[in-house]
């Protein structure tokens, strides 16, 4: 009863911390420098702590919207020299690891002029947030990923990607007070959409939240702004039902070509399978728990092609 009334005293935030557009305006705003400064400690723990933290692409006026590369991903440093890449991705493009190895690389070896010392270079860490898991069966919310023997003996710790895995969150709202720091920055950037401002107050209360909280209510609240969320919005969600859509029809051409030449009995099961992978792809898109293989064996072929139209559908429905 308590938190009807609340939702009915106050109107839900309704906006997604996890499109680009509005996740650069929190994590990458000098003004709200603290916010990034909070959830890098939060990734890192133990391993160093971030006290300042200077953006070298903060963000800027983008000149239309479907304008990517401006606002994509975050690079900053902070007092000790160390660079940080923080990116969000809801959805996972091929070769992402590759990418992610690509883009720290790339800012390490930038560092270095001729004739400089290898001893002058100074680390570079990559965070890279997925709302859709890039391993899906590690269980993990968080992944680091370092250069080290396989018994664990560090060979240098100046190259890191630590990957956080959303939909593996699970904490909910009755024990969010005792969760993790980096538990809550993730219910943060999964749920405070569908929160009020009373609401964050109230499950998350140290006040960097509330501050969050505040960057998300004043793109509600700013038509400028507030244009540009939806735009990107819309984008995001078209370039999702895009993939969707080019996954699908290689799909249907490595079947057709099966069929050709592979007895019956094997087809069916290369079929399940990818309805399989599908499905399950589409839940996590459309924003739905994910079926267990156990539970989508149960399915007939057809049960599962028509649950995989239907979720497509939805997606469909979401980005019109």
């Amino acid at each position: 009863m308590g938190e009807s009334a609340s939702r009915g005293a106050e109107t839900q935030i309704g906006i997604c911390p996890t499109v680009d557009f509005v996740f650069k305006l929190l994590f990458g705003n000098p003004k709200h420098s603290r916010i990034a400064i909070h959830f890098l400690n939060a990734i890192l723990q133990h391993l160093l702590k971030v006290n300042e933290l200077v953006f070298l692409n903060p963000i800027q006026e983008q000149e239309t919207e479907d304008d990517k590369l401006s606002i994509l991903d975050i690079l900053a440093t902070d007092e000790h020299g160390r660079k940080f890449i923080i990116e969000m991705q809801t959805s996972v493009p091929a070769g992402m690891g590759q990418r992610l190895a690509y883009y720290t690389a790339c800012q390490y070896v930038d560092q270095l002029y001729q004739g400089q010392n290898y001893a002058s270079l100074r680390p570079v860490i990559s965070i890279c947030m997925l709302t859709d898991p890039l391993f899906r069966k590690v269980p993990e919310l968080h992944l680091h990923f370092a250069l080290r023997s396989e018994a664990g003996v560090i060979l240098t710790e100046d190259l890191q990607i630590h990957v956080l895995q959303l939909s593996n969150l699970r904490v909910k709202e009755e024990n969010l007070r005792d969760a993790t720091p980096l538990e809550q920055w993730s219910y943060f950037l999964l749920r405070a959409e569908k929160l009020t401002m009373d609401e964050i107050k109230r499950l998350l209360p140290d006040e960097v939240f509330s501050e969050a909280a505040s960057v998300l209510d004043v793109v509600a609240k700013t038509p400028e702004q507030r244009r540009r969320y939806e735009a990107r919005l819309k984008f995001q969600r078209d370039e999702a039902a895009r993939a969707i859509t080019s996954e699908e029809a290689r799909e249907q051409g490595r079947l057709e070509g099966i069929d050709e030449g592979i007895e019956k009995g094997i087809e069916k099961g290369i079929e399940r399978g990818e309805l399989f992978g599908r499905i399950k792809t589409l839940q996590g898109l459309v924003g739905v728990e994910e079926s267990t293989r156990e539970e989508l064996s149960e399915y007939s072929n057809e049960q599962l092609r028509t649950l995989s139209e239907q979720l497509r559908d939805q997606l469909r429905n979401r980005s019109a």
